[in-house]
């Protein structure tokens, strides 16, 4: 089978579950909006959402082996694409038409996308150095948008989808060295580049966490597409992957790109947040019935017979 098509094969299924693990952490963090990262150990639900996140984060890492990082991290907006209609699903409800639309709009661009970037397996790495630097300017960029301000949902959402094309191309450079290079199989790059792995993509889950308490639908979006942006500039610039087609692949791109932005902003403009339900309708009945006269006042008894208060601090005698 070819690589690019194997590759293609892993994403989806990785995005399936990647919907599947941002739809169970929405679900508990409106359930549990107060609740803190320690807290969260202690969550049954949180940890099948972190299995779900690891059985992602496999096929991810064996996509990365067959396909290069343009290929694989675009097909990541399928997440958003796939957790739509399960998030629908969960909540009762039918998927809207604008969801529809959205999902339309988001396949187009991504097949412009899959048309300029599909190329040959990857066979370069990030050298020590270069991985020292991208985590260094990630990790300052991920405390900036962490900082305590307005819109903390979107921004931690930004972190958080940096923080995973960051793991992701960093994983792409452990596994290519792994399989592919000669030399001892725990080699100081793999060991030092695996610990930045673990720890971007550990930021990254918690990051999601704390952005989904907003909702499901924005956070998601943003997530879906700061992801590719960060690993596609990684690729690009440090791991020579390119676009085909020249200046005609390069237009191409942008516009599936635009597209596919274009489809994720309708799709996280029609996910309701949570706690948020559309009103009901007003119930028809008949006209109603008068209401009754006023009873007639009681009448009030003789002032003799109206029993004496007690004051403060007395009896009133039998």
């Amino acid at each position: 089978m070819n690589a690019a098509l194997v590759a293609v094969l892993l994403s989806l299924v990785s995005a399936c579950a990647y919907a599947a693990a941002a739809v169970a952490q929405e679900r508990l963090a409106s359930r549990a909006s107060d609740a803190g990262p320690l807290r969260m150990l202690t969550s049954g639900a949180w940890w099948w959402a972190v299995a779900l996140n690891a059985s992602a984060a496999l096929l991810h890492v064996v996509a990365l082996k067959y396909g290069p990082l343009t290929v694989v991290q675009p097909l990541g907006a399928l997440t958003l694409v796939a957790a739509v209609p399960l998030g629908a699903r969960l909540a009762g409800r039918r998927v809207s038409a604008i969801e529809w639309r959205g999902t339309g709009l988001t396949l187009l661009g991504l097949g412009a996308l899959l048309l300029t970037a599909s190329g040959p397996a990857p066979d370069d790495v990030l050298s020590v150095p270069e991985a020292l630097t991208v985590s260094g300017a990630t990790a300052a960029l991920i405390g900036v948008l962490s900082w305590p301000g307005a819109r903390p949902g979107l921004r931690h959402a930004t972190a958080s989808g940096i923080a995973s094309g960051v793991a992701s191309a960093l994983t792409q450079t452990v596994t290519v060295a792994v399989t592919d290079r000669p030399g001892p199989l725990l080699s100081v790059q793999v060991i030092g580049v695996a610990v930045l792995v673990a720890a971007f993509a550990t930021g990254g889950l918690l990051l999601s966490q704390t952005a989904y308490r907003g909702g499901l639908g924005a956070p998601l979006a943003v997530v879906t597409l700061a992801n590719p942006v960060a690993a596609a500039l990684i690729g690009l610039s440090l791991l020579g992957e390119r676009l085909r087609g020249g200046a005609g692949g390069v237009l191409l791109a942008l516009t599936g790109a635009l597209l596919a932005a274009w489809g994720v902003l309708q799709l996280s403009r029609a996910t309701p947040a949570p706690g948020r339900h559309e009103p009901a309708a007003p119930v028809l009945t008949g006209p109603e019935p008068d209401p009754e006269p006023n009873p007639a006042p009681e009448a009030s008894p003789p002032a003799g017979l109206v029993p004496r208060q007690p004051g403060p601090g007395h009896l009133t005698p039998l």
